[in-house]
């Protein structure tokens, strides 16, 4: 048996979400005339409480873009130090905003609105403009660590105090809200952008969606065509992110179940020494021996995941990781 618990990037697109991308009726979307980029965009719009919507190929572009529309040369934005738009797209704050980052230590990831107060800039030719928060919802490298809305709050407060704006890296938001049992509905009030990853645990094959104000959007609209991002009859796609929200959201328990599983067998193992607490569907844990060596160990035995650091292994649940397949981890690693 091969159990992929590497990312919840890996899945497949389900019988029935074929059936829908089969069916999609499709046009130009850069004419803005393809009926199933804008069901999607408009339906993610009214989840979240926002004006409108844009629809892109990942979830690095719906991020950069946002950054860029709220962002201005020698401005800087305010980010925890394990915020996936600094460490993870490939330096795209500085290459495309050219904006500097200021990085804070959260708990897990988890900021708050007492940590990023005193590190807001006052006006001085020496200094940035501090001009963007960005939170991230779930934190990935926090082990799926989830903000609840009443964390938010205050700090949108403090940023619309402050004249700034604040933005949501959302990969990972239906696990929040599967999690917290906050409505997406009311993200809407606190956020002036939110970057929505339909192509992890929700399964799509493709694509991110930005949510923001008509004129954010508009102009987000631009960037997206700079950055070589205006696709033709990308409905295929879109349709496949439909089913997703209309099909997948529900389900997402039962990846947090199948994590807390694998995370009480961990809790057994000798060879581990510490398993960061499970909120979602990512797996952080300690190893006494290299992680690398865990890896290889697990891979000769079926079992795909990664290291995250050198004595740190990640395993993420999803949609195509069965109950049956979670079972056999479980006596791999009690059996390592």
């Amino acid at each position: 048996m091969t159990v992929d618990l590497r990312s919840d990037t890996v899945t497949k697109p389900t019988p029935g979400m074929l059936e829908a991308m089969w069916s999609a009726k499709i046009g130009d979307d850069v004419f803005g005339e393809d009926e199933s980029i804008n069901e999607l965009e408009a339906k993610c719009a009214a989840i979240f409480g926002m004006e409108a919507a844009l629809f892109c190929p990942s979830g690095t572009m719906t991020n950069q873009i946002a950054i860029k529309c709220f962002t201005q040369p020698l401005d800087e934005l305010i980010a925890d130090q394990t915020a996936h738009v600094y460490r993870y797209e490939g330096g795209g704050i500085a290459f495309n905003s050219a904006v500097s980052t200021r990085l804070l230590n959260g708990e897990r990831g988890i900021l708050t609105a007492d940590m990023i107060a005193p590190e807001i800039n006052e006006e001085n030719i020496h200094y940035p403009n501090t001009s963007l928060v960005v939170l991230e919802n779930t934190v990935n490298k926090g082990g799926g660590k989830c903000y609840t809305l009443e964390q938010i709050a205050p700090i949108a407060e403090l940023c619309k105090q402050r004249g700034l704006k604040l933005h949501l890296d959302g990969a990972r938001i239906f696990n929040a809200l599967t999690h917290t049992k906050d409505k997406a509905i009311d993200y809407g009030k606190y956020f002036d952008g939110i970057s929505v990853c339909l192509s992890k645990g929700l399964g799509a094959p493709v694509g991110s969606v930005l949510l923001a104000n008509k004129a954010t959007i508009k102009y987000a609209r631009r960037l997206r065509k700079v950055l070589g991002g205006g696709m033709r009859q990308a409905g295929f796609l879109a349709a496949a992110g439909i089913y997703a929200l209309d099909n997948h959201v529900e389900r997402l328990s039962i990846d947090h179940n199948h994590a807390r599983t694998l995370a009480d067998a961990l809790n057994g193992c000798s060879w581990v020494s510490n398993v960061v607490d499970v909120e979602t569907n990512i797996v952080l844990f300690d190893t006494l021996q290299p992680a690398e060596a865990i890896v290889q160990k697990l891979a000769s035995r079926g079992v795909k995941c990664n290291s995250t650091d050198a004595n740190r292994v990640r395993f993420v649940t999803h949609l195509d990781v069965s109950a049956p397949q979670v079972d056999y981890t479980v006596e791999v690693l009690k059996g390592l």
